[in-house]
């Protein structure tokens, strides 16, 4: 890792007429990361016709840059549209020129339609948006497309479904690009859920749910806050004051996963900030974030990210040795 942090460029390109939503998405999140009080990303928008650009809310934006500015990127977005079965001939050959540069390429919603016209997805595991994979599965059969995820990483190319499902992209850029817990920051800034599971090799992901309730709100609050003990079902049950055949069945409701699962994984992702803030031994890392021994810290983040504790510090640790490059 250099000790000086040059940020990494990320171009969105915006479709006509382009979904206000997703274009706000990436200059939100990327725009908040700050690594040593500096900018971690460069962030501009551009368009195949510079000029007024329509939007699918009926509003026209003025968007000053045009395609050539992909040449400049690290990182190709293309936010989605509402007219997503028209590619625009000239964004399909930027993309597809960006990704014979070597360049990382993503789409939100509607925006993978894009990126499979200019055969970056063929062959590749991808998603879009669910109301039209049918669609999709039509036009690029030899996609191999992932309707039950939110987001997708094949290589160097990432899809993510509807909506939202952009900011659980966003935020897997960043992780990957910076660790989890510039990710997790930038997540709490936003005032949207964390990142969700998943690693550096398991390029095809299902991310953990969003909470929808605030039952158990207390109690995954208090659990967090206790992630070094020991913690059982029991435990979660007798704080939030019901059985646990309850407390599974409400935990479930709200978070989509049982209780037990959502604890390793909050587990999981304080061994990591751990790793990549602190200098703290194995063992003492496994015991704050609840995991018990230095052996189930490895077999855990190993499972999840495809990385050794020692080899995940090595690749993120920020302590005393400066942000981690970015190409």
């Amino acid at each position: 890792m250099p000790d000086r942090l040059v940020p990494h460029r990320v171009t969105v390109i915006a479709p006509s007429p382009v979904s206000l939503f997703n274009l706000a998405m990436p200059e939100l999140l990327f725009g908040k990361v700050e690594v040593d009080g500096r900018p971690g990303y460069e962030v501009l928008v551009c368009t195949a016709e510079p000029g007024p650009l329509p939007t699918t809310g009926g509003l026209d934006l003025h968007v000053p840059h045009g395609l050539d500015a992909v040449r400049d990127a690290d990182t190709v977005v293309v936010a989605g549209t509402g007219a997503p079965f028209e590619p625009d001939p000239r964004i399909v050959a930027a993309v597809r020129e960006a990704a014979a540069e070597g360049k990382r390429v993503a789409s939100i919603c509607t925006g993978a339609f894009q990126l499979a016209a200019a055969g970056l997805l063929q062959g590749r595991k991808a998603t879009t948006y669910w109301a039209h994979a049918d669609e999709m599965r039509r036009r690029y059969p030899q996609v191999d497309l992932r309707g039950d995820v939110l987001y997708v990483q094949d290589g160097p190319f990432l899809t993510s479904s509807g909506y939202a499902a952009g900011i659980d992209l966003c935020l897997h850029v960043i992780r990957t690009d910076y660790g989890a817990a510039v990710a997790n920051e930038v997540a709490r800034r936003a005032l949207v859920a964390p990142v969700r599971p998943g690693g550096q090799t398991q390029f095809t992901q299902t991310p953990l749910p969003p909470e929808r309730g605030t039952v158990c709100a207390d109690t995954r609050g208090w659990a967090m806050r206790n992630l070094d003990k020991p913690l059982t079902l029991t435990d979660l049950a007798r704080h939030a004051g019901v059985s646990v055949r309850t407390l599974t069945r409400r935990f479930h409701a709200e978070s989509g996963v049982s209780p037990l699962q959502w604890l390793l994984h909050q587990r999981i992702e304080r061994a990591k900030e751990l790793l990549e803030t602190t200098t703290l031994p194995m063992d003492q890392v496994a015991t704050a974030c609840g995991l018990g021994t230095a052996d189930s810290l490895r077999t855990h983040l190993t499972r999840r990210t495809g990385l050794t504790p020692s080899a995940y510090r090595t690749q993120f640790s920020r302590h005393g040795t400066g942000p981690r490059a970015v190409a």
